[in-house]
């Protein structure tokens, strides 16, 4: 019951990814803003003023910069050039000073590791997860915690790439090439995927990121191919192709074709098929990685033959490391939002499987690097264990914060103001922790309400 209540309190998320503004004042978002509003309502009443009151914007109390957006943006931009603020549990630093994602070691666990948003946009031009952005909004600091969980899943791609001497003898953990996110809602999947994306780019290598793996199963045009008899989607493929290609482009631009066969036609998205009966078309010999994407993406006709095409030769690229990110993978192992009509009255749901753009990068029966996260926010429902197309022992279940990162993201949030200074205290942490079992989301809604003993 109390999950329901928080759920709805938190409200809704949205399927697409957002982009940081430019701007180094964020905006908190509605839902937070209303608790901050009824909160101060509360407050005026215990303090028996009127009830009227709590309408009156000019209130001035010792926490008015809980409900004062403009007054905690100037706070906060005071407190940065007061270091002592930045304290975590038991006196560690709050923030770590490691530059780099590549360089963070289990030291800088529980701790906060600030990111640039002109930097993120550059390096996640395809978007961040929802979820991503409103901790950045809410908390005023594009900044994130450093778990172990996410260490260790950037140390084994990391061991992929470049095994540690002695690896054959060693015991430790087993290098996965493929790996399934699986966990509870609101467990950081999303976060970790984008940061271990953000890792790879910084190191050079070629990554295909799709924050948005719901969107390959929903919206624009969509036919059976009978050359294939996989439903295509070349509205889709093209969106494909112009997200891959936005931090790619140098990278593709080294790469060779490795395939000569010509690319299969298709239907294009609001213009038929090509006339002449024309079913192909041939790559000039000599062509990049680059040209390939980019004749898909001005010639609709070739756009889902063009994906299909890259997931082949993405396997057989050997100069930099490739990584296959797919974000709401679940979402490619139940029905799409597609229909066929059987009968003028009846329609047969479309699965996933079906469309050709899916089929082609849902497998991860293969030797290449690929991580996917389960989200469930799109409510997709639970999935069996055993999945087809996926190794039996490529789920990694992540775990929500421990009790010792619940008590980072307490400090934080004291830090970034959305937490009374008189109010805080490590019993109400732990309060705040086991009501909200370490969901992310829920803890960062219930930190407004702490108030003194």
């Amino acid at each position: 019951m109390l999950r329901t209540i928080l759920g709805r309190a938190i409200g809704p998320r949205s399927d697409g990814p957002w982009r940081l503004t430019a701007t180094a004042s964020y905006s908190s978002s509605k839902d937070t803003k209303s608790t901050m509003k009824k909160a101060k309502k509360n407050i005026k009443s215990k303090k028996g003023e009127p009830s009227a009151a709590a309408d009156d914007e000019s209130y001035d109390g010792p926490d008015a910069d809980l409900f004062d957006e403009k007054a905690r943006v100037r706070r906060l931009q005071a407190d940065e050039s007061d270091p002592s603020l930045d304290v975590g549990p038991n006196g560690r630093p709050l923030f770590t000073s490691t530059p780099m994602l590549a360089q963070l070691t289990t030291m800088d666990t529980c701790s906060y590791f600030k990111f640039k948003t002109e930097e993120l946009n550059k390096v996640l031009p395809e978007g961040l997860p929802l979820g991503m952005v409103r901790e950045f909004e809410e908390a005023m600091q594009s900044a994130v915690l450093v778990r172990r969980s996410f260490l260790d899943l950037r140390d084994n791609f990391r061991r992929v790439v470049d095994p540690p001497l002695g690896s054959a003898s060693s015991k430790g953990a087993k290098v996965k090439k493929q790996i399934v996110l699986d966990g509870p809602v609101n467990s950081g999947k999303s976060t970790a995927l984008a940061m271990l994306v953000h890792w790879a780019r910084e190191e050079g290598w070629l990554v295909l990121y799709v924050p948005r793996g719901k969107d390959w199963t929903q919206g624009g045009f969509f036919y059976n191919n009978p050359q294939t008899g996989l439903w295509d989607t070349p509205v889709q493929a093209e969106n494909i192709l112009k997200d891959f290609l936005k931090f790619n482009e140098s990278h593709l631009k080294q790469l060779l074709c490795q395939i000569s066969d010509p690319i299969p036609l298709g239907e294009g998205a609001g213009v038929g098929w090509m006339k002449d009966g024309i079913d192909s078309m041939a790559m000039p010999e000599g062509s990049t990685l680059y040209d390939l994407v980019d004749t898909g993406i001005k010639h609709t006709h070739a756009a889902v033959g063009v994906v299909v095409r890259l997931r082949k030769e993405l396997s057989l690229v050997k100069d930099i490391p490739v990584l296959i990110a797919i974000d709401q993978y679940n979402n490619w192992f139940t029905f799409s939002e597609y229909e066929e009509a059987v009968t003028v009255r009846s329609t047969r749901p479309i699965h996933a499987k079906e469309l050709a753009t899916v089929k082609a990068f849902r497998s991860m029966i293969h030797d290449d690097m690929m991580v996917g996260a389960f989200s469930h926010s799109t409510a997709v429902g639970k999935l069996r264990q055993d999945l087809p197309d996926v190794p039996s022992d490529a789920r990694m279940n992540f775990p929500r914060y421990t009790l010792d990162e619940a008590a980072a993201v307490c400090h934080y949030y004291l830090r970034q103001r959305l937490i009374r200074r008189e109010a805080f205290s490590e019993e109400n942490c732990k309060r705040i922790y086991y009501l909200s079992n370490g969901n992310g989301a829920e803890m960062r809604w219930l930190a407004t309400f702490m108030r003194e003993q």
